[in-house]
Protein backbone atom coordinates (compact mmCIF):
# COMPACT_ATOMS: atom_id res chain seq x y z
CA UNK A 1 0.00 0.00 0.00
CA UNK A 2 1.22 3.60 -0.29
CA UNK A 3 1.97 5.44 2.49
CA UNK A 4 0.72 9.00 3.57
CA UNK A 5 2.32 10.30 0.37
CA UNK A 6 -0.52 13.52 0.02
CA UNK A 7 -1.89 13.21 3.26
CA UNK A 8 -2.75 16.15 6.05
CA UNK A 9 -2.86 13.85 9.40
CA UNK A 10 -4.29 16.14 12.50
CA UNK A 11 -4.46 14.12 15.72
CA UNK A 12 -7.41 14.97 18.05
CA UNK A 13 -7.05 12.94 21.19
CA UNK A 14 -9.94 12.85 23.59
CA UNK A 15 -9.33 11.92 26.58
CA UNK A 16 -12.63 10.80 28.42
CA UNK A 17 -13.72 11.62 32.46
CA UNK A 18 -15.25 8.70 33.36
CA UNK A 19 -14.03 4.75 33.47
CA UNK A 20 -15.53 3.06 30.93
CA UNK A 21 -16.40 -0.77 31.91
CA UNK A 22 -16.58 -2.82 29.20
CA UNK A 23 -19.48 -5.26 28.92
CA UNK A 24 -19.12 -8.80 28.20
CA UNK A 25 -22.28 -10.84 27.05
CA UNK A 26 -23.17 -13.77 29.09
CA UNK A 27 -22.90 -17.60 26.99
CA UNK A 28 -25.55 -19.61 26.32
CA UNK A 29 -26.13 -23.13 24.86
CA UNK A 30 -26.87 -22.91 21.44
CA UNK A 31 -29.43 -26.07 21.71
CA UNK A 32 -31.40 -23.89 24.25
CA UNK A 33 -31.65 -21.36 21.79
CA UNK A 34 -32.95 -23.29 18.68
CA UNK A 35 -29.37 -23.65 18.01
CA UNK A 36 -27.71 -26.77 16.16
CA UNK A 37 -24.15 -26.97 17.85
CA UNK A 38 -23.02 -29.15 14.75
CA UNK A 39 -23.88 -26.57 11.86
CA UNK A 40 -22.43 -24.25 13.67
CA UNK A 41 -19.02 -26.08 13.56
CA UNK A 42 -19.56 -26.05 9.64
CA UNK A 43 -20.09 -22.60 9.65
CA UNK A 44 -16.80 -21.68 11.49
CA UNK A 45 -15.82 -24.32 9.16
CA UNK A 46 -17.42 -22.19 5.97
CA UNK A 47 -15.70 -18.78 7.39
CA UNK A 48 -12.42 -19.94 7.93
CA UNK A 49 -12.55 -21.00 4.42
CA UNK A 50 -13.88 -17.94 2.87
CA UNK A 51 -11.71 -15.58 4.63
CA UNK A 52 -13.76 -13.64 7.49
CA UNK A 53 -12.62 -12.33 10.23
CA UNK A 54 -15.44 -12.92 12.98
CA UNK A 55 -19.34 -12.87 13.67
CA UNK A 56 -21.13 -13.27 16.46
CA UNK A 57 -25.14 -14.37 16.78
CA UNK A 58 -26.77 -13.27 19.84
CA UNK A 59 -30.14 -14.52 21.17
CA UNK A 60 -32.45 -13.10 24.12
CA UNK A 61 -28.97 -11.09 25.03
CA UNK A 62 -26.59 -13.71 25.34
CA UNK A 63 -23.92 -14.98 23.02
CA UNK A 64 -25.18 -18.06 21.27
CA UNK A 65 -22.18 -18.09 18.86
CA UNK A 66 -19.06 -16.44 18.49
CA UNK A 67 -15.87 -17.00 15.74
CA UNK A 68 -12.64 -15.23 15.33
CA UNK A 69 -11.43 -12.22 16.37
CA UNK A 70 -14.50 -10.07 17.67
CA UNK A 71 -12.23 -7.74 19.80
CA UNK A 72 -10.42 -6.31 16.95
CA UNK A 73 -11.05 -2.97 16.06
CA UNK A 74 -11.78 -2.57 12.30
CA UNK A 75 -13.21 0.15 9.96
CA UNK A 76 -17.11 -0.34 9.37
CA UNK A 77 -17.66 1.37 6.42
CA UNK A 78 -21.30 2.39 5.59
CA UNK A 79 -22.39 0.71 9.05
CA UNK A 80 -21.40 4.20 10.22
CA UNK A 81 -24.52 5.68 8.71
CA UNK A 82 -26.71 3.36 11.54
CA UNK A 83 -24.50 4.32 14.39
CA UNK A 84 -25.14 8.07 13.53
CA UNK A 85 -29.07 7.12 13.77
CA UNK A 86 -28.72 6.92 17.64
CA UNK A 87 -27.39 10.47 18.27
CA UNK A 88 -29.90 12.08 15.81
CA UNK A 89 -32.66 10.07 18.21
CA UNK A 90 -30.92 11.41 20.77
CA UNK A 91 -31.19 14.91 19.84
CA UNK A 92 -34.55 14.69 18.06
CA UNK A 93 -36.30 13.93 21.73
CA UNK A 94 -34.72 16.07 23.27
CA UNK A 95 -35.28 18.87 20.74
CA UNK A 96 -31.94 20.39 19.43
CA UNK A 97 -32.52 19.12 15.90
CA UNK A 98 -35.91 19.73 14.21
CA UNK A 99 -36.57 17.94 11.17
CA UNK A 100 -38.21 19.47 9.48
CA UNK A 101 -35.37 22.32 9.45
CA UNK A 102 -34.15 22.87 5.85
CA UNK A 103 -30.65 23.32 4.50
CA UNK A 104 -31.51 26.90 3.85
CA UNK A 105 -33.00 27.59 7.11
CA UNK A 106 -29.41 25.84 8.16
CA UNK A 107 -27.26 27.77 6.13
CA UNK A 108 -25.88 24.50 4.63
CA UNK A 109 -24.45 25.17 1.39
CA UNK A 110 -21.24 23.50 -0.92
CA UNK A 111 -18.28 24.15 -2.97
CA UNK A 112 -20.44 23.97 -6.37
CA UNK A 113 -23.17 25.69 -4.99
CA UNK A 114 -26.87 24.52 -3.61
CA UNK A 115 -29.45 25.53 -5.91
CA UNK A 116 -32.62 26.84 -4.01
CA UNK A 117 -34.12 23.82 -4.57
CA UNK A 118 -31.60 22.07 -3.21
CA UNK A 119 -31.73 24.02 -0.01
CA UNK A 120 -35.11 23.66 0.53
CA UNK A 121 -34.35 19.69 1.29
CA UNK A 122 -34.85 19.24 5.15
CA UNK A 123 -32.77 17.28 7.42
CA UNK A 124 -35.70 14.24 7.14
CA UNK A 125 -34.92 14.13 3.30
CA UNK A 126 -31.16 13.84 4.33
CA UNK A 127 -31.59 11.27 6.79
CA UNK A 128 -34.22 8.95 4.33
CA UNK A 129 -31.19 9.76 1.20
CA UNK A 130 -34.09 11.38 -0.39
CA UNK A 131 -32.82 15.03 -0.54
CA UNK A 132 -32.62 15.53 -4.00
CA UNK A 133 -28.59 16.91 -3.42
CA UNK A 134 -26.58 15.20 -6.25
CA UNK A 135 -23.88 17.34 -5.22
CA UNK A 136 -19.82 15.35 -5.45
CA UNK A 137 -18.64 14.04 -1.80
CA UNK A 138 -16.44 12.31 0.04
CA UNK A 139 -15.46 8.96 0.40
CA UNK A 140 -17.84 7.84 -2.82
CA UNK A 141 -17.53 4.94 -4.33
CA UNK A 142 -18.05 3.85 -8.64
CA UNK A 143 -20.74 1.94 -7.78
CA UNK A 144 -22.65 5.27 -6.29
CA UNK A 145 -21.31 7.75 -8.90
CA UNK A 146 -23.08 5.34 -11.46
CA UNK A 147 -26.05 5.67 -10.58
CA UNK A 148 -26.08 9.11 -9.04
CA UNK A 149 -28.45 11.19 -10.94
CA UNK A 150 -28.25 14.40 -12.76
CA UNK A 151 -28.32 17.60 -10.20
CA UNK A 152 -31.51 18.99 -10.77
CA UNK A 153 -33.09 15.73 -11.79
CA UNK A 154 -35.48 15.33 -8.81
CA UNK A 155 -37.10 17.22 -6.21
CA UNK A 156 -36.20 16.67 -2.76
CA UNK A 157 -38.36 13.58 -0.70
CA UNK A 158 -39.06 12.62 -4.68
CA UNK A 159 -36.24 9.83 -5.22
CA UNK A 160 -34.41 7.83 -3.36
CA UNK A 161 -30.75 7.24 -4.02
CA UNK A 162 -27.99 5.75 -1.40
CA UNK A 163 -26.47 9.16 -0.73
CA UNK A 164 -22.93 9.86 0.75
CA UNK A 165 -23.49 13.76 0.52
CA UNK A 166 -26.66 13.42 2.45
CA UNK A 167 -24.98 11.20 5.26
CA UNK A 168 -21.96 13.40 5.21
CA UNK A 169 -23.79 16.79 5.74
CA UNK A 170 -25.86 15.05 8.48
CA UNK A 171 -22.86 14.80 10.62
CA UNK A 172 -21.94 18.56 10.08
CA UNK A 173 -25.51 18.91 10.66
CA UNK A 174 -25.65 17.04 13.85
CA UNK A 175 -22.03 18.89 15.14
CA UNK A 176 -23.66 22.26 14.13
CA UNK A 177 -26.79 22.29 16.06
CA UNK A 178 -24.88 20.42 19.15
CA UNK A 179 -21.64 22.14 19.32
CA UNK A 180 -19.46 18.95 19.66
CA UNK A 181 -17.78 16.41 17.88
CA UNK A 182 -19.51 13.57 16.49
CA UNK A 183 -17.29 11.14 17.93
CA UNK A 184 -16.99 12.82 20.82
CA UNK A 185 -21.09 12.16 21.00
CA UNK A 186 -20.95 8.65 20.06
CA UNK A 187 -18.28 8.26 23.06
CA UNK A 188 -20.32 9.93 26.08
CA UNK A 189 -24.17 8.84 24.65
CA UNK A 190 -23.48 5.48 23.44
CA UNK A 191 -20.02 3.56 23.90
CA UNK A 192 -19.41 4.47 27.66
CA UNK A 193 -22.70 3.53 28.76
CA UNK A 194 -22.58 0.37 26.47
CA UNK A 195 -19.33 -0.59 27.58
CA UNK A 196 -17.94 -0.59 24.12
CA UNK A 197 -13.95 -0.95 23.53
CA UNK A 198 -13.96 2.44 21.50
CA UNK A 199 -11.83 5.01 23.20
CA UNK A 200 -12.54 7.92 20.75
CA UNK A 201 -9.44 8.73 19.94
CA UNK A 202 -9.66 10.06 16.14
CA UNK A 203 -8.03 12.15 13.72
CA UNK A 204 -8.72 14.32 10.59
CA UNK A 205 -7.38 13.31 6.86
CA UNK A 206 -7.31 15.28 3.96
CA UNK A 207 -7.02 13.88 0.48
CA UNK A 208 -5.79 10.76 1.18
CA UNK A 209 -4.54 8.87 -2.00
CA UNK A 210 -6.74 5.95 -3.28
CA UNK A 211 -5.22 3.40 -1.49
CA UNK A 212 -4.43 5.29 1.82
CA UNK A 213 -3.57 3.03 4.73
CA UNK A 214 -6.09 3.22 7.60
CA UNK A 215 -4.79 4.94 10.47
CA UNK A 216 -4.72 3.03 14.30
CA UNK A 217 -7.61 5.08 15.41
CA UNK A 218 -11.22 4.68 16.59
CA UNK A 219 -12.40 7.79 14.22
CA UNK A 220 -11.66 9.13 11.42
CA UNK A 221 -13.17 12.83 9.28
CA UNK A 222 -12.13 11.79 5.91
CA UNK A 223 -12.04 15.20 3.94
CA UNK A 224 -11.65 15.33 0.14
CA UNK A 225 -11.67 18.93 -0.48
CA UNK A 226 -12.08 18.95 -3.72
CA UNK A 227 -15.46 17.70 -3.74
CA UNK A 228 -16.89 18.73 -0.67
CA UNK A 229 -16.85 20.67 2.65
CA UNK A 230 -18.28 18.07 4.31
CA UNK A 231 -16.12 14.87 5.59
CA UNK A 232 -17.18 11.59 5.67
CA UNK A 233 -16.70 10.27 9.19
CA UNK A 234 -15.26 6.70 9.68
CA UNK A 235 -15.51 4.36 13.20
CA UNK A 236 -13.50 1.84 13.54
CA UNK A 237 -14.75 -0.59 15.89
CA UNK A 238 -14.88 -4.58 17.05
CA UNK A 239 -17.67 -7.07 16.47
CA UNK A 240 -18.28 -6.97 19.91
CA UNK A 241 -18.90 -3.53 20.04
CA UNK A 242 -21.25 -3.79 17.05
CA UNK A 243 -23.21 -6.89 18.94
CA UNK A 244 -23.67 -3.93 21.64
CA UNK A 245 -24.76 -1.57 19.78
CA UNK A 246 -27.24 -4.26 17.71
CA UNK A 247 -29.05 -5.10 21.11
CA UNK A 248 -29.24 -1.89 22.09
CA UNK A 249 -31.42 -1.88 19.34
CA UNK A 250 -32.95 -4.67 19.79
CA UNK A 251 -34.04 -3.51 23.45
CA UNK A 252 -35.75 -0.95 21.57
CA UNK A 253 -33.31 1.63 22.85
CA UNK A 254 -32.56 0.47 26.31
CA UNK A 255 -29.92 -0.98 28.08
CA UNK A 256 -29.31 -1.70 31.58
CA UNK A 257 -32.69 0.19 32.41
CA UNK A 258 -31.59 3.25 31.07
CA UNK A 259 -33.48 4.41 27.62
CA UNK A 260 -30.66 5.70 26.06
CA UNK A 261 -32.34 5.86 22.27
CA UNK A 262 -36.13 6.57 22.35
CA UNK A 263 -37.67 3.43 21.09
CA UNK A 264 -40.21 5.80 18.96
CA UNK A 265 -37.24 7.18 17.09
CA UNK A 266 -36.31 3.47 16.50
CA UNK A 267 -39.77 2.62 15.80
CA UNK A 268 -39.86 5.87 13.25
CA UNK A 269 -36.39 5.24 11.52
CA UNK A 270 -36.88 1.46 10.69
CA UNK A 271 -39.57 1.87 8.55
CA UNK A 272 -39.44 1.87 5.25
CA UNK A 273 -39.79 4.96 3.26
CA UNK A 274 -38.29 3.68 -0.27
CA UNK A 275 -38.58 0.32 -1.46
CA UNK A 276 -35.20 -0.15 -2.76
CA UNK A 277 -35.37 -3.88 -3.93
CA UNK A 278 -38.71 -5.08 -4.50
CA UNK A 279 -37.73 -8.32 -5.40
CA UNK A 280 -36.36 -9.14 -1.80
CA UNK A 281 -38.47 -7.05 -0.14
CA UNK A 282 -35.91 -4.47 1.25
CA UNK A 283 -36.63 -0.46 1.38
CA UNK A 284 -34.47 1.85 3.70
CA UNK A 285 -35.81 4.02 6.53
CA UNK A 286 -33.43 6.82 8.29
CA UNK A 287 -29.92 5.12 7.76
CA UNK A 288 -31.19 2.16 8.72
CA UNK A 289 -31.90 -0.82 5.85
CA UNK A 290 -35.39 -2.73 6.67
CA UNK A 291 -36.86 -5.91 5.07
CA UNK A 292 -40.16 -5.19 4.69
CA UNK A 293 -42.89 -7.82 6.01
CA UNK A 294 -44.19 -9.84 3.01
CA UNK A 295 -45.79 -13.30 2.59
CA UNK A 296 -42.38 -14.98 3.23
CA UNK A 297 -41.50 -12.83 6.68
CA UNK A 298 -44.35 -11.52 9.08
CA UNK A 299 -42.38 -8.85 10.77
CA UNK A 300 -39.38 -6.25 10.27
CA UNK A 301 -36.13 -6.72 10.77
CA UNK A 302 -33.27 -3.95 9.88
CA UNK A 303 -29.59 -3.81 9.17
CA UNK A 304 -26.52 -2.09 7.73
CA UNK A 305 -24.08 -3.53 5.46
CA UNK A 306 -20.26 -2.38 4.72
CA UNK A 307 -18.75 -2.38 1.55
CA UNK A 308 -21.55 -5.68 1.31
CA UNK A 309 -19.71 -8.04 3.31
CA UNK A 310 -19.55 -6.36 6.89
CA UNK A 311 -22.84 -7.10 8.72
CA UNK A 312 -25.16 -5.09 11.41
CA UNK A 313 -28.20 -6.97 11.92
CA UNK A 314 -30.99 -7.00 14.00
CA UNK A 315 -34.04 -9.29 13.92
CA UNK A 316 -36.64 -8.57 16.16
CA UNK A 317 -39.22 -11.59 15.65
CA UNK A 318 -35.97 -14.05 16.87
CA UNK A 319 -34.71 -11.72 19.09
CA UNK A 320 -31.47 -12.41 17.45
CA UNK A 321 -28.49 -9.74 16.56
CA UNK A 322 -26.13 -11.06 13.61
CA UNK A 323 -22.60 -9.38 13.43
CA UNK A 324 -20.32 -10.21 10.95
CA UNK A 325 -16.84 -8.92 9.95
CA UNK A 326 -14.08 -9.20 7.31
CA UNK A 327 -10.69 -7.70 7.24
CA UNK A 328 -10.98 -4.38 4.73
CA UNK A 329 -7.82 -2.81 6.05
CA UNK A 330 -5.92 -4.97 4.27
CA UNK A 331 -6.06 -7.81 1.11
CA UNK A 332 -9.08 -9.84 1.32
CA UNK A 333 -10.96 -13.20 -0.31
CA UNK A 334 -14.24 -12.83 0.87
CA UNK A 335 -16.79 -11.38 -1.20
CA UNK A 336 -20.66 -10.76 -1.61
CA UNK A 337 -21.19 -14.04 -3.07
CA UNK A 338 -19.57 -15.39 0.45
CA UNK A 339 -21.54 -12.93 1.98
CA UNK A 340 -25.04 -14.10 1.11
CA UNK A 341 -23.84 -17.65 2.18
CA UNK A 342 -22.98 -16.60 5.31
CA UNK A 343 -26.27 -15.61 6.27
CA UNK A 344 -28.28 -18.51 5.50
CA UNK A 345 -25.57 -21.05 7.12
CA UNK A 346 -26.55 -18.94 9.84
CA UNK A 347 -30.77 -19.69 9.70
CA UNK A 348 -29.92 -23.10 8.23
CA UNK A 349 -27.97 -23.73 11.50
CA UNK A 350 -31.50 -23.32 13.95
CA UNK A 351 -33.06 -26.44 14.73
CA UNK A 352 -35.93 -25.36 14.29
CA UNK A 353 -35.34 -24.50 10.68
CA UNK A 354 -37.17 -20.86 11.66
CA UNK A 355 -36.93 -18.24 8.04
CA UNK A 356 -37.64 -15.11 10.37
CA UNK A 357 -35.23 -13.38 8.03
Amino acid sequence: MLKYISLLIFLMVFSGNYAQVDHEFAQAVPADKGFSAEKLDSLGLFLEEAGSSSLMILVDGKLVYDWGDTDRKILVHSIRKALLNSLYGIYVNNGTIDTTLSLRELEIDDIHQLTEVEKSATIADLLKSRSGVYHPAAAVNQAMLDRMPERGSHQPNEYYYYNNWDFNTLGFILEKLTGESLFDLFYKHIAQPLGMKYSNNYIVVKDPSDSWEIPNVDGIYQYETGKSKYPAYHFRLTASDLAKYGQLYLNAGNWNGEQIVPKEWIEASTKAYSVTNKDYGIGYGMLWNVLIPNENRSSKSFFHTGVGIHMLGIYPASNLVLIHRVDTEGEYSFHEGNFYQMISKVWDSKVDQEKTK
